[in-house]
Order: structure tokens, then C-alpha cells, then sequence
């Protein structure tokens, strides 16, 4: 299982519909909004500067 670099969920690499590449590495999201997210600033999601987890209902989402 993979970990949602946005909400923390994780996520069924085998099965997982939202997906991205940031620097050779494959990143699986929960939502499209988890990966909308990602996409606009991926640094603040990975590495060691990135965010705290976000829950999706803090976004206006709903899991």
C-alpha cells in the first residue's frame, strides 16, 4: 500500500485510478482532488520541507 502524500490515506497502488510522476517516483492519491492538489506544488508534498497531512474534508472534499 502507498500512502497519499496529501491526506495520508493509503492507497492500493494495483487498483489506484489517481496517480502522478514528480521526479521519477510514482505517487497514488485517494481522490482527484488529493492529486489536483499534488500537481499544483508537488515540493510542498515530498522531500524535507513538505506539509503536514490535510485531511480531505479539511479541502472541501469528501473521501
Amino acid at each position: 500500500m502507498a500512502i497519499d502524500p496529501v491526506c495520508g490515506m493509503q492507497v492500493n497502488e494495483k487498483t489506484a485510478k489517481h496517480k502522478s510522476e514528480y521526479k521519477g517516483e510514482t505517487y497514488y492519491f485517494c481522490a482527484p482532488g488529493c492529486k489536483f492538489t499534488f500537481d499544483e506544488k508537488p515540493e510542498d508534498y515530498v522531500g524535507p520541507n513538505k506539509k503536514p497531512f490535510v485531511p480531505m474534508e479539511g479541502r472541501g472534499g469528501k473521501m
